[in-house]
């Protein structure tokens, strides 16, 4: 990721702009950890993945949003093409998605 696409960091994980958005603000949060999808969220420890969930609020914040979605698709049926855990952060008109 090139620094000027980051609208978000701390230590471990980055916030950035979807290159596709599907919304009026549509962010992504990553952890630096690669972690294949969801399904593996296990791998980490529960201050990790406690530190991973308020990170995403705090991006959120940041952003402006008080009203929002928080989307992960999970495996090639669920939506996800990049293999590499994140999360959608949605704000605004959402397209695309149900209500």
């Amino acid at each position: 990721m090139r620094e000027g696409e980051h609208v978000h960091r701390a230590e471990g994980f980055a916030a950035i702009r979807d290159i596709n958005p599907q919304a009026d603000t549509h962010l992504l949060v990553l952890p630096e950890r690669h972690v294949d999808t969801f399904d593996d969220v296990g791998e980490f420890d529960a201050h990790e993945a406690k530190r991973m969930l308020e990170f995403v609020a705090e991006t959120a914040r940041i952003a402006g949003l008080n009203d929002y979605k928080v989307v992960v698709n999970v495996g090639p049926g669920g939506g996800q093409t990049i293999f590499h855990l994140h999360w959608h952060v949605l704000g605004g008109r959402i397209r695309g998605l149900g209500g």
